[in-house]
C-alpha cells in the first residue's frame, strides 16, 4: 500500500464504500424493477424503460468507480469521484425540488450530500498535507488569505 493510500482514514473507506454499494444496489434495482426506483414510472414503452435503464446505468457506473478508487486509495481520485457524485446528487435534488418533492423526500439526498462534502473536504486536506510535506513543510492545508 502506498503512502497516499495509508493516509486515507478507515472511516472514509467504510462510509464511501457503503455509498458505493448503495449506488450499485439502487442501480441494479432499477434494471430489475424500474418502478422501484422511479415511483409512478410506466415502463410500458421502450423509451420510458430506456430512460430508467440509463438512470440505473449511471448509478452502477458511479458505484463501480467509487469502489475502484477506494481500493486504489489515492485521495485525489476519491475526491474526484465524490465530487462527481455530489454534482449528480445536486442535479437530482434540484430536479426533485422543481417537481414539487416534499421535505421528507428531500432529506435522503441532503444527507448523502453532507456525507459527500465531508469526504471531499477530508481528501482535500490529506492532499494538501501531502503537498506541503513534499515541499518540506509539515503543515496542513490552510485557507488562502486573499
Amino acid at each position: 500500500m502506498n503512502t497516499a493510500a495509508k493516509r486515507v482514514p478507515r472511516w472514509v473507506r467504510i462510509v464511501a464504500g457503503l455509498v458505493a454499494l448503495l449506488n450499485l444496489a439502487y442501480g441494479l434495482a432499477g434494471y430489475l424493477v424500474p418502478a422501484s426506483i422511479l415511483p409512478g414510472l410506466n415502463a410500458d414503452t421502450p423509451a420510458t424503460l430506456n430512460a430508467a435503464h440509463i438512470f440505473s446505468a449511471r448509478n452502477v457506473a458511479i458505484g463501480i468507480a467509487l469502489l475502484i478508487v477506494l481500493i486504489v486509495g489515492v485521495p485525489e481520485s476519491i475526491a474526484i469521484v465524490m465530487i462527481i457524485r455530489l454534482l449528480v446528487e445536486t442535479q437530482d435534488l434540484v430536479l426533485q425540488i422543481l417537481a414539487g418533492a416534499t421535505l421528507p423526500t428531500l432529506l435522503m439526498p441532503i444527507v448523502f450530500m453532507v456525507i459527500e462534502l465531508v469526504v471531499i473536504v477530508t481528501m482535500v486536506r490529506i492532499v494538501g498535507t501531502q503537498h506541503n510535506a513534499a515541499d518540506g513543510q509539515a503543515t496542513t492545508l490552510q485557507p488562502s488569505s486573499r
